[in-house]
């Protein structure tokens, strides 16, 4: 064989394995290839800076009872205290009949002032105009509607991620508007493998699909990183 061809095919060959070992680590940076990660999140509530709040009223009429004391005139009752002319005036009737005559004719008499003494006693009673008059003081009621105005909700407007957004609520939010939950990623956890070794660890951040390793170890590991398996 030509001794500048042997040469050449030792210089590809030499080349091709230190490319190869390389690439496995045997030489040069060493790393291990990312098996899984796996994210960790923990719930946090969502809030928003509130830039505007205005209430939103609600008008409706409402009955209500008003009352007030007035002083007011009252007539007494004469004659007969509470009892009706007319039952005083046929009582008196009915025994001034009874005196005139006899017989049939005493109880026809009866009977004609019974008649005419309560027909009397009814006309007197009307046009009298009562006893002497009195003032009183009496507790008068009466309803009357009102509108009344009642706060019913909130429209607030608050700021996130650069927009301004507006929302209606129950009640006021203050400075802040909850907005609900969101899950939030605050590390990943890593399955890793280097040639016939395993292991685990925390990162804070999502790792690429290798990982650096220096004397054996990963070089990113952190106090929070599980032990190697293998």
């Amino acid at each position: 064989m030509n001794r500048n061809l042997t040469v050449a095919l030792v210089a590809i060959l030499g080349t091709g394995a230190a490319i190869g070992a390389y690439r496995t680590g045997v030489i040069g940076p060493q790393y291990a290839q990312v098996v899984k990660a796996t994210p960790i999140t923990v719930t946090e509530p969502i809030y928003a800076d509130v830039t505007d709040v205005v209430p939103i009223t609600q008008t409706s009429d409402v009955p209500e009872k008003v009352c007030n004391n007035q002083t007011v005139q009252v007539r007494q009752p004469e004659r007969f205290g509470n009892k009706d002319g007319t039952l005083a005036g046929a009582l008196i009737g009915g025994l001034v009949g009874n005196q005139i005559g006899g017989g049939d004719g005493r109880k026809l008499a009866t009977v004609a002032g019974v008649v005419g003494g309560g027909y009397a006693g009814r006309e007197i009673d009307r046009r009298h105009q009562g006893g002497r008059i009195t003032s009183e003081t009496q507790r008068v009621c009466h309803t009357e509607t009102r509108q009344k105005s009642t706060t019913v909700g909130y429209e607030v407007e608050y700021q996130m991620d650069g927009r301004v957004l507006s929302k209606r609520v129950s009640k006021n939010p203050g400075d802040q508007i909850w907005l609900g939950e969101r899950d939030k990623v605050i590390g990943y956890d890593v399955d890793w493998q280097y040639r016939d070794r395993t292991g685990s660890l925390r990162m804070d951040s999502r790792p690429g699909e290798r990982l650096l390793m220096k004397d054996g170890a990963i070089v990113v590991a952190d106090p929070r990183s599980r032990a190697d398996r293998g």
